[in-house]
């Protein structure tokens, strides 16, 4: 079965090119030189006529060559053959009609042959070197039999082995070139798949990382850095003394000697906790890593750590709370039934009073586990949110609607019974803070950037701005009767459907956002 020929290198077409235009300027050189200097060079030679003739056949060989190429045809192997044995024709003419070998243009071989053994890497240049051996011994031999000319058969035999041994020369040359050129794209694949790997660590750090050469130029960085740092970082051109005099000094810091402190930037910026380490080959410093980490988000996780213990303490207490609290809120009704005064009568109003808080505080307190189990589904808000508002107010036996503002097309993707939870919580607390009246509480739906954002408005008197910070906290209330966890697992339960939940101060009351995850295009 025949195997299709695999496509000729690029650099092969344009390597024959560069050989053409060497052909084009030897074949000009010796038309003006023959034209004008041949009493000097060539004095044996009474008429010029065939010099000349043959220097412009041979250029319009060139020219020829020239539309051949820029058409690729033939095949390379072909082409160049071809043009190897024009070459080698046309010198062995010039060499005949000049005078023979002892005017020394038979040389002229040599680079010919050196130049078409390295363009074709050495695949054809034996063939080339026969070619030229064979005009050589054949030129002397017409000499011969004809009685022409000089007749050095030893000269031809010597001028063919130079012939043989500059094309083993270039084959030599051409093999290692091959071999060299095959390690050099190895190799180049190998650093550009390593540099790849290394663009990808680096931007899935969660640090932000600067690389930095011995002048202190940024030469490497991720989104990350730009994040803690700002925008402006340019690869190449950034030095950090300029950039961030801050994080210079830190590091002038460090190379004397003295420990990385906590970096606080301007307002806006992030707070930072810088990391170097030395980027050496052999014994000298070639630049330096700097690590930036970020405290606010180091703090962030370390609170998490602790809220997700005490999650796991206050689950376990209030499971072991529970079966005696109902022991106590069973004996209470016990009491109330056998109560003969109302001293008595009060005191177990009393008992079961604040054991159904304890029961609703223990709920709410195992209520903490819900937000891994969260089922998100898409909710079409326009008709859910007015659905929720009727069951309310029916529910809550309010004196007025419930407003709801939504577009038709709003979509959140939430779990629907816990979206319920939180909406309830966020209501109660806007109805008992609010007026009570017409347009007292409003749910209103919006566009923000690419997301859908559900606010709850209503116009009560809002919250202290010195509570604001320990809003969501948990135990946190300034209701003497509350348990301090409703707005803590409205939140938690926002964060396990991906959505946020905040605390927006208005002039003319309270508003409480949850921003929505972002649906993809």
């Amino acid at each position: 079965m025949h195997r299709p020929s695999s496509p000729t290198p690029e650099t092969f077409w344009r390597s024959a090119k560069v050989f053409n235009t060497f052909r084009a300027v030897i074949a000009v050189t010796l038309l003006i030189v023959t034209g004008l200097f041949h009493r000097q060079l060539f004095p044996d030679v009474p008429h010029t006529a065939l010099l000349t003739g043959l220097s412009a056949v041979y250029i319009g060989f060139t020219l020829l060559y020239w539309v051949c190429l820029r058409t690729r045809w033939p095949r390379f192997q072909l082409l160049l053959t071809v043009q190897v044995a024009s070459d080698i024709v046309y010198i062995v003419l010039l060499m005949q009609f000049a005078g023979g070998l002892r005017t020394g243009v038979g040389l002229l071989l040599l680079p010919y042959l050196a130049a078409a053994g390295l363009i074709s890497r050495g695949r054809t240049t034996l063939f080339h070197a026969a070619l030229a051996s064979i005009a050589l011994l054949l030129q002397q031999a017409w000499n011969a039999v004809n009685g022409v000319g000089v007749v050095d058969f030893v000269q031809a035999a010597l001028l063919s082995i130079a012939c043989f041994a500059t094309a083993w020369l270039a084959f030599r040359l051409a093999s290692y070139a091959t071999e060299s050129e095959a390690l050099a794209e190895k190799r180049g694949q190998a650093l550009a798949n390593l540099a790849q790997v290394n663009r990808l660590v680096l931007q899935d750090v969660s640090d932000g990382v600067l690389v930095l050469d011995e002048f202190g130029v940024v030469r490497q960085f991720n989104q990350r850095a730009e994040m803690l740092l700002g925008t402006g970082l340019v690869a190449g051109k950034t030095h950090l003394d300029d950039y961030n005099p801050d994080l210079a000094r830190a590091m002038a810091g460090w190379l004397a000697g003295d420990l990385p402190t906590i970096i606080e930037f301007d307002e806006g910026r992030q707070s930072v906790r810088p990391r170097f380490m030395p980027v050496r080959v052999g014994v000298a410093a070639n630049g330096t890593v700097v690590f930036l980490e970020d405290v606010h988000r180091l703090r962030r996780e370390a609170q998490q750590l602790k809220l997700a213990a005490l999650g796991r303490l206050t689950a376990n207490i209030a499971h072991e709370i529970r079966n005696p609290l109902s022991a106590i809120t069973h004996a209470a009704q016990l009491l109330a039934e056998d109560a003969q005064d109302a001293a008595s009568s009060r005191l177990t109003r009393i008992i079961m009073d604040n054991a159904k808080r304890l029961d609703r505080m223990v709920q709410e307190v195992l209520d903490l586990n819900r937000r891994d189990r969260a089922e998100p589904v898409d909710l079409r808000l326009h008709l859910w949110l007015r659905e929720f508002a009727a069951e309310f107010r029916k529910t809550e036996d309010l004196a007025a609607d419930v407003e709801v503002e939504c577009p038709m097309g709003a979509v959140a993707r939430f779990d629907a019974a816990q979206l319920h939870q939180v909406l309830w919580n966020l209501c109660r607390n806007g109805w008992r803070f609010g007026s009570k009246q017409a347009g007292s509480l409003r749910l209103v739906v919006a566009r923000r950037n690419d997301a859908w954002v559900l606010d709850v408005h209503d116009d009560g008197p809002g919250v202290r701005p010195e509570d604001i910070a320990k809003l969501f906290e948990p135990f946190f209330t300034t209701d003497a009767k509350g348990t301090g966890l409703g707005l803590y697992i409205a939140r938690e339960i926002c964060a396990g459907n991906d959505s946020v939940l905040e605390y927006i101060p208005k002039p003319d009351g309270a508003c409480f956002r949850i921003t929505f995850p972002v649906r993809p295009a």
